[in-house]
C-alpha cells in the first residue's frame, strides 16, 4: 500500500522514496523502467500525462499505468497527488538544495554544469508537453480581454516578473509589476480593479504576501494565472489556470530556464492574440529609440 493520506499535514519524502524504491525491487523489468523514471524525475511527472511518460520512458502508456498501480496505487492520478503533496510538504532551504546538487555533482565544475544543463532540458521537456502547452494557451486567453496584467513575483522571482512586464509592454499590453515584499506590497495592490489581470509567479507555501494577492483576487473576481511547480495545494486551486513551470530537479538548486520560457511563449501567444497591437507597441519604441538616439529635440 502506498503511504499516509497525501492530504495529512506531513508527509516525508524520503518515506514516500523508501515506498517507491522498496515496490520498484518487486516490478517486471518494463514496469521497473517506468518506476526508475518516476523516482528519478518527480516534478516532471506530476506535468505529464500517461502518454507523454510512455514517449519519455520508450514505452507504452498501458505499461505505465499497469506500473503505478502496481507500486501500489489506484492510477496516475493518484501518484501525482501524492508527488504534489510530498514536494509541497518537504521544501529544502536554499542552503540544503545546494549542498544536495553540490553532492550529486561530487563538487566536479564539468559535471556541475552538465547536470544543470540536464535539469534544464527535461524542465524544457515538460512545457512542452500538449498538457503544458495547453495550459499556456489557457493562459493566453485568459488574460488577453484585460485592460491591465499585473505581474506577482518577489525574492528571486521578481527579476522575472519585471522582464516579463517589459515584454508584455512592448507587446502594447498596460502592465505593472508587484513586486515588493511585507507591508510594502500593500501599496502596490491599492488600485486593482475591474479589467486587471493577475499573472503570478509563486512556489513552496502559502506565504502571506502570496495569499494577499489571491485573496485580492478573489475578493475582486480577477482572473488570477499562476505559474509554478509546487505551490501549496489549497492556494494553488483558486487560480484559473495553472502553468506548470519546474525549477529544475526535486530539493536541487531552483533553475529558472523553464518558468523564462513559459513567461516568453505566454508573452508570444498575447501577441499573437492581438498583432496589431503587438506591432504598432514596437514601431513605437523604435520611434522613441530613434529619437533618443538622436539626442536633443526640438520641443518648441
Amino acid at each position: 500500500m502506498p503511504p499516509a493520506n497525501p492530504d495529512s499535514p506531513a508527509i516525508a519524502e524520503d518515506a514516500f522514496g523508501a515506498h517507491l524504491a522498496r515496490t520498484q525491487a518487486a516490478l517486471p523489468p518494463a514496469a521497473r523502467r517506468v518506476a526508475r523514471f518516476i523516482i528519478e524525475n518527480r516534478a516532471l511527472t506530476l506535468a505529464s500525462s500517461a502518454a507523454d511518460l510512455a514517449s519519455r520512458i520508450g514505452t507504452s502508456d498501458a505499461t505505465v499505468v499497469r506500473a503505478v498501480q502496481a507500486m501500489g496505487f489506484g492510477g496516475l492520478p493518484e501518484l501525482k497527488r501524492m508527488l504534489a503533496a510530498t514536494l509541497a510538504a518537504n521544501p529544502a532551504t536554499p542552503a540544503e538544495a545546494m549542498r544536495r546538487s553540490l553532492a550529486e555533482a561530487d563538487e566536479e565544475a564539468g559535471r556541475a554544469i552538465a547536470i544543470a544543463i540536464e535539469a534544464q532540458r527535461e524542465a524544457i521537456e515538460a512545457i512542452a508537453a500538449p498538457e503544458a502547452q495547453a495550459s499556456l494557451r489557457a493562459a493566453a486567453l485568459a488574460l488577453h480581454p484585460a485592460r491591465r496584467i499585473l505581474v506577482f513575483g518577489i525574492g528571486p522571482s521578481a527579476a522575472l516578473a519585471r522582464y516579463v512586464a517589459t515584454l508584455l509592454g512592448r507587446a502594447g499590453r498596460a502592465t505593472r509589476t508587484l513586486d515588493a515584499s511585507g507591508i510594502a506590497l500593500a501599496d502596490q495592490l491599492l488600485d486593482l480593479g475591474a479589467g486587471d489581470a493577475l499573472l503570478v509567479l509563486a512556489y513552496g507555501r502559502a506565504y502571506r504576501e502570496v495569499a494577499t494577492v489571491f485573496g485580492e483576487a478573489r475578493r475582486l473576481a480577477l482572473p488570477l494565472v499562476l505559474v509554478t511547480d509546487s505551490l501549496d495545494r489549497a492556494l494553488a486551486r483558486h487560480a484559473d489556470v495553472v502553468i506548470p513551470a519546474r525549477r529544475g530537479r526535486a530539493r536541487r538548486v531552483a533553475l529558472h530556464g523553464a518558468t523564462l520560457a513559459a513567461l516568453e511563449a505566454l508573452v508570444m501567444g498575447l501577441a499573437a492574440l492581438d498583432g496589431e497591437r503587438a506591432l504598432a507597441s514596437l514601431d513605437h519604441l523604435n520611434d522613441l529609440r530613434a529619437a533618443i538616439a538622436g539626442g536633443r529635440q526640438d520641443i518648441g
